[in-house]
């Protein structure tokens, strides 16, 4: 074992330092400073290299975490950078916005040993911050190209990272979008705050550079169908992810100014982007000098409460109908939401919504948590006579996103879709019921992490592979 590994008994654990609340509060910048390269090669060198990475085994793309750790505490930093990219198409962008706590950091053996997590996260970024610097990432180097096409629908995490690995391997890929900008949520769903949108930004211009093409504002079902696709290409990957906004039917749902958090989220995005966003700037969509109330504890609520905060609202506050250790965003997002001064009213879910025209306040009622249900979690009940009311001028709905109606959508009634709206695959080949049409991330899923879509795309660009040899000696036997 080199000398430069298991330090974590003498080095303490260290986050990258926060920006002053006060300064982060004014601005959507990132709100961790880069580790300088002393501090990223001490923190790695506190990894045990143990026997059985959990670290790595949690990781939805088994990420060779202690090896890459190993090689920055030597200082092997293009080496480091190499073998971060060989599983994760993305790797800085995982390691600005995935939930560490709950995957790789928090499952780390000296974490579970009382010593504190390696900072697993904040290593990653720097590594592959300082690849971008050095000019060691390039654009994908086709040695054989070969004359069979790949559509993709969706230029979220899912389709990006599929079509660089089919990309690498000489396919031709086209990626249709229906939004102006290639990265989907990246873009438009993620603050600046945790994701600078240069990253997103610098990786799609690298898949431009690459030979990969990109058809922007281009609406499957509107502008072309899926049959088209299916004519024009080898293979087709619907990789849409889900958008649509889940409801809370309650009285007084129909108000002004109660709105979903997409729509928030991406008039801030936007706004930041230099576009003109009318219902930005008339105020519709500006939480400033608003009394704000975010409804539920996930990741998008995290987003929404500290977007909010960041447009000079009056108040922000988060209902969530179970306490803090049953929320299921990230703790460390919680934490940091709180340190800028969000409020957070534990065991609350509203009743209903009060105004005239205009939503003015949210009648709430306290919940207590009762027997585990379904999900593994107390399931949350009211609690008689404890309604009270909170005054508001805007909220904001996070209760999650459920998939479009993709075949109405793309005028496809053939494709399959389960119960929920996801669409159906076959789990050994990712292949939907329609010959040639493959399906990865959220649509097939459900909402879930980033981390979660560039495996499926990963894995989706496997199998299409596959199909594809198989294809192309039918058709030379044909021949």
């Amino acid at each position: 074992m080199t000398e430069k590994m298991l330090k974590f008994v003498n080095i303490n654990m260290q986050m990258p330092k926060k920006r002053a609340i006060e300064s982060r509060k004014e601005d959507f910048k990132e709100i961790y400073n880069r580790f300088i390269n002393e501090k990223a090669k001490e923190q790695s060198s506190r990894c045990s290299q143990c026997g059985i990475p959990f670290c790595q085994v949690h990781c939805p793309l088994h990420n060779n975490i202690p090896d890459w750790l190993k090689l920055t505490a030597e200082g092997r930093l293009q080496e480091a950078s190499d073998l971060a990219h060989s599983t994760n198409n993305m790797p800085e962008i995982c390691g600005s916005i995935c939930p560490q706590d709950r995957l790789c950091e928090g499952n780390c053996v000296i974490e579970k040993a009382g010593h504190g997590t390696v900072t697993i996260g904040s290593v990653e970024k720097y590594i592959t911050d300082t690849a971008w610097e050095k000019g060691w990432i390039k654009p994908i180097k086709v040695f054989k190209e070969i004359n069979q096409s790949i559509g993709i629908v969706g230029a979220g995490p899912a389709g990006l990272a599929c079509a660089e690995e089919l990309r690498k391997l000489g396919y031709k890929i086209t990626i249709y979008d229906r939004y102006d900008r290639p990265g989907g949520l990246l873009i438009y769903g993620i603050p600046n705050f945790k994701l600078e949108k240069f990253a997103v930004e610098r990786r799609t211009d690298l898949l431009k550079e690459s030979g990969v093409k990109f058809i922007q504002s281009c609406e499957i079902g509107k502008d072309v169908s899926l049959d088209e696709l299916r004519k024009k290409h080898d293979a087709t990957l619907i990789a849409t992810g889900v958008y649509k906004p889940r409801e809370v039917d309650l009285p007084g749902s129909d108000l002004k100014n109660i709105f979903p958090a997409m729509d928030f989220l991406t008039a801030s995005n936007r706004k930041g982007l230099g576009d003109r966003v009318e219902n930005f700037d008339n105020g519709t969509l500006n939480a400033e000098n608003k009394n704000v109330i975010i409804i539920g504890g996930g990741d998008t609520g995290m987003d929404c409460v500290r977007t909010a905060i960041r447009q000079n609202a009056k108040s922000v506050k988060c209902l969530y109908r179970r306490d803090r250790e049953n929320m299921p965003g990230s703790a460390r997002e919680v934490y940091n939401a709180e340190e800028e001064g969000v409020e957070f009213i534990w065991l609350s879910n509203p009743k209903k919504f009060i105004g005239e025209s205009k939503v003015s306040s949210v009648l709430v009622e306290k919940m207590k948590l009762g027997k585990v249900d379904s999900s593994g979690r107390k399931k949350p009940e009211p609690v008689p006579n404890s309604d009270f009311e909170m005054k508001s001028e805007m909220v904001i709905k996070a209760l999650g996103f459920d998939p479009e109606n993709l075949p109405k959508l793309f005028n496809s009634q053939d494709l399959s879709v389960s119960e929920w709206g996801t669409i159906k695959i076959n789990l050994r080949t990712m292949e939907t019921n329609l010959p040639g049409v493959f399906a990865a991330g959220d649509i097939v899923r459900g909402a879930s992490l980033v981390v979660w879509a560039i495996r499926d795309g990963r894995d989706a660009a496997t199998y299409i592979k596959k199909y594809l040899e198989k294809k192309l000696k039918k058709n030379e036997k044909a021949a």
